[in-house]
C-alpha cells in the first residue's frame, strides 16, 4: 500500500463556492484572490523555505456588496482598505500555507460581518424636568462651595 497515492479532490473552476456573511449576504470565492509571501519571526528553516504567509485582497468597490455596507467596511476596515478600494488581509501566525489561509479567511468574512451591522439609530429625547431641577441644584450647590473657598477671613 505504500507506492498508492491518494489524490486530492479537484476544485473545478466553473462552481460558485460561497462564502456566507449574513442571512442576506453571500460573498464569492472568486472575487478573493490570494498571493502567498514568506513569513517573518520564528519558524526555523521552514521560514526560509516556504512561503506561508498569505495575503487576501478582496476588492470592495467593484464587488455586489450593497452600498451602505461598503461604506460601513471605510471605518471598520481602517488601513487594509487601500485608496483603490481593495480590502487587503495578510496572516503569518501559523506554520502552514493552510492554517494561514484559512485565518485570513476567518479574518475577512470577521470583517464583513462586523461592517454589515447597521448601528441603531439614536432617538433624540428631551431632558425631564426633575433632571433640570437636579442638574441646576448640584451646580449652586458647586458654587457655593467655590464661593466660600475664595473668601478670605479677616482676623482683626
Amino acid at each position: 500500500m505504500r507506492g498508492c497515492l491518494r489524490r486530492q479532490p479537484e476544485r473545478r473552476l466553473n462552481t460558485k463556492i460561497m462564502i456566507r456573511i449574513s442571512n442576506l449576504i453571500e460573498l464569492d470565492e472568486r472575487d478573493i484572490s490570494e498571493s502567498f509571501m514568506r513569513a517573518s519571526g520564528p519558524g526555523g528553516q521552514n521560514v526560509n523555505k516556504v512561503s506561508t504567509a498569505v495575503e487576501l485582497r478582496f476588492d470592495v468597490a467593484m464587488s455586489t456588496l450593497p452600498e451602505d455596507l461598503k461604506h460601513r467596511l471605510k471605518s471598520v476596515a481602517g488601513r487594509q482598505l487601500s485608496l483603490d478600494g481593495v480590502l487587503i488581509v495578510t496572516s503569518q501566525e501559523h506554520r502552514s500555507q493552510d492554517r494561514n489561509r484559512a485565518t485570513a479567511l476567518a479574518k475577512l468574512v470577521e470583517l464583513l460581518r462586523k461592517a454589515s451591522i447597521r448601528p441603531k439609530r439614536r432617538i433624540a429625547t428631551r431632558p425631564t424636568k426633575a433632571s433640570k431641577t437636579r442638574r441646576l441644584d448640584s451646580k449652586s450647590k458647586r458654587a457655593t462651595t467655590k464661593n466660600l473657598r475664595s473668601t478670605r477671613p479677616d482676623f482683626d
